[in-house]
């Protein structure tokens, strides 16, 4: 079965912060975005796509980015410095690749499909998505 690549671009409000991303997946899979109800995710709205490091370009604003950590200071949320947005960041289930926000894109693709994450039982939990930045 062949592999369709969904070409994904977006940024933050301001647009101070631009990228673009590739989202790999087997024909006939819908593009899944998770819902997390971690302490996070639930406050900020967050969908996750994740996708390997090595499909993700930042196009403008590496200058303009803030970077927050906590707990164990594996993730790096990342958010505009201007405008407070976090359209991107590196998960700390995935350090190897991004988790873009489906919110910030410029374009919603039509097979986008929302899945629930139990974030608020990470631990138990986090194993699921490791081979989405594989």
């Amino acid at each position: 079965m062949s592999n369709v690549i969904t070409e994904l671009r977006g940024g933050c409000h301001c647009g101070a912060v631009r990228y673009r991303a590739r989202h790999e997946r087997k024909a006939g899979q819908k593009l899944i975005a998770h819902a997390c109800n971690c302490s996070m995710c639930e406050k900020v709205g967050f969908l996750h796509v994740i996708i390997p490091a090595a499909n993700f370009t930042l196009e403008s604003g590496e200058g303009e980015l803030e970077c927050y950590t906590f707990n164990s200071g594996v993730a790096k949320h990342l958010f505009c410095r201007h405008c407070g947005v976090k359209s991107f960041y590196v998960p700390r289930s995935n350090p190897d690749g991004y988790s873009l926000n489906a919110r910030c894109f410029d374009e919603r693709p039509g097979d986008l499909q929302v899945e629930p994450f139990d974030g608020q039982n990470w631990e138990q939990n986090a194993a699921e998505l490791a081979h989405l930045s594989k």
